[in-house]
């Protein structure tokens, strides 16, 4: 939500005041430019008026992340990966042995996946490192994937899709620009 100071200097001193008061509920912006624009006008604030705009509208606008449509997208489609997971261990639900220990490991892996896609989502940078360095980690068992499509091509399709799809995620999140430090 945009504020467009020109509107707030229209205002009377007056109105203006109900900006900058202590339990005002109006957006950052626009206590930062009542300030200014009372200031302007000869309005005075003491030392602790000053601070506590100050840390509002600091505060808040430090809160503000703006996320680069790519961290989405990979967000988006780590969640289809893991849903895809699911889809395969429903899939091969029959051949897991022990079933305790094998849901176990399949939790775990899709708690990482779907908190990994979470973050992405929120614009962590070091998602991607970890996701990189995971996903090279799984290409040692590509010869599995192989074997599934030999063996069980629908396992062996889902495979290759979560495959393709986080290699897609992957270069996502590499091709954000970097954020300047404002």
């Amino acid at each position: 939500m945009s504020t467009k100071k020109n509107i707030l200097e229209k205002m009377s001193s007056q109105e203006l005041e109900l900006y900058v008061k202590p339990e005002s509920r109006f957006v950052p912006e626009s206590i930062q430019y009542a300030y200014e624009i009372l200031q302007s006008r000869g309005r005075t604030f003491s030392a602790e008026e000053h601070a506590r705009i100050k840390s509002t509208t600091s505060t808040i606008q430090k809160q503000e992340v703006h996320l680069h449509p790519n961290h989405t997208k990979a967000a988006n489609i780590m969640y289809l990966t893991g849903v895809l997971g699911i889809a395969s261990m429903i899939w091969t639900y029959d051949s897991l042995q022990p079933v305790i220990l094998s849901l176990g490991i399949a939790v775990a892996i899709f708690a990482f996946i779907f908190g990994m896609g979470y973050l992405a989502g929120k614009g962590k940078e070091w998602v991607k490192y970890v996701l990189l360095i995971t996903f090279l980690l799984g290409l040692m068992g590509f010869q599995s994937i192989y074997t599934n499509l030999l063996s069980d091509p629908v396992l062996g399709v889902v495979n290759v899709l979560q495959t393709i799809l986080q290699i897609w995620a992957l270069i996502l999140l590499f091709r954000v620009p970097k954020q300047e430090p404002s």
